[in-house]
């Protein structure tokens, strides 16, 4: 049996997921899995936290022979066991994990002032008649 390291695609539509598996290569792409050996999440904001591998499961398929397609060999190569990219995985998902913990404070609301000025809609108390008011009906009815 041949055995190659590749991705199984999950997720749904428009949010791509891949599980980085060992895998009978006459299976198909989303078909039987030997071993799970990570996870690579391209929607991830963090560009250096999108791959997750288990790297000593990743050695072991090597050395008996799995061959790795071109992306997983890229992820490997940059994520595996020597990986050149390493700790900038580390950082990025500090960074990720500090996202997370992260409360805002309470927002206090200042209070609003408020119009001193009758509204127009409501008519004026015919008890308190201002002078301008008293003036204006005089003045109408002669």
């Amino acid at each position: 049996m041949a055995v190659k390291i590749r991705m199984k695609k999950m997720g749904r539509t428009h949010r791509p997921f891949f599980r980085v598996c060992a895998m009978d290569q006459r299976k198909p792409r989303d078909g039987r899995v030997i071993e799970e050996l990570g996870f690579y999440d391209p929607m991830c904001p963090e560009t250096d936290a999108r791959a997750q591998l288990k790297s000593d499961r990743i050695d072991y398929w090597i050395s008996v022979g799995a061959q790795p397609s071109e992306k997983c060999a890229t992820l490997i190569k940059k994520y595996g066991t020597e990986g050149t990219h390493l700790d900038a995985q580390r950082e990025a998902l500090e960074r990720l994990g500090r996202r997370k913990d992260y409360t805002p404070a309470p927002v206090t609301a200042a209070p609003q002032p408020k119009a001193e000025a009758p509204k127009p809609e409501e008519p004026a108390p015919a008890a308190e008649e201002s002078p301008a008011a008293s003036e204006a009906e005089t003045t109408a009815s002669e």
